[in-house]
């Protein structure tokens, strides 16, 4: 009977180092990346032969995303829902409007300006490790590395794009998406 609950115990134990051992690495390696912001995103995507990401982007409602909380509106909106600051202050709401999650600072680069609204890193993850065109080649280098091997587009939309918005209109995702669509990098 001893021997079993040692032998038990031992494999829990290994069990949890194996569990613990794991998280600490990919913990460790997700703090490392830095959300560095659009600017260093469209030196290289704003060409016709890396899909012109850049003017799709610039001419969408997502640059704007960030602006449309530092108006009267958006601030009488976040004091309805309770809040006691400015929509722009408010995590709740610059949540959605620059990455689609919490914003911590020291995930942030300097070169980062929340004010480009929903930019490149918004979906495809943060870029410090991976901007590098060297990386930006392989694929799997590039995920190893930060980016977002984006496997559903539609769900992560509908994170912001939801009834949980206090703004939200039916969320036709084939017609939005038809309007953001950017080709892949060459």
């Amino acid at each position: 009977m001893r021997k079993k609950a040692l032998i038990s115990g031992l494999i829990l134990i290994v069990a949890a180092l194996v569990i613990f051992s794991t998280t600490t690495v990919s913990s460790k390696n997700a703090g490392s990346f830095k959300y560095v912001g659009v600017s260093k995103c469209v030196t290289c995507h704003k060409t016709e032969a890396q899909g012109k990401q850049q003017d799709i982007w610039q001419n969408s409602q997502h640059s704007k995303a960030f602006k449309t909380l530092q108006t009267e509106a958006a601030d009488k909106i976040a004091k309805d829902k309770g809040f006691n600051t400015k929509a722009a202050e408010t995590p709740q709401c610059v949540k959605c409007h620059v990455l689609g999650k919490d914003i911590v600072a020291d995930e942030l680069a300097e070169s980062f300006n929340k004010e480009d609204g929903v930019q490149c890193e918004s979906c495809h993850g943060p870029g410090s490790e991976y901007k590098a065109m060297s990386i930006m080649k392989d694929k799997q280098k590039s995920i190893e590395n930060g980016m977002n091997p984006i496997s559903d587009i539609n769900q992560l939309c509908t994170g912001c794009h939801n009834s949980e918005s206090p703004t939200f209109k039916d969320f036709k995702f084939d017609e939005m998406w038809g309007k953001i669509k950017h080709n892949k990098a060459k």
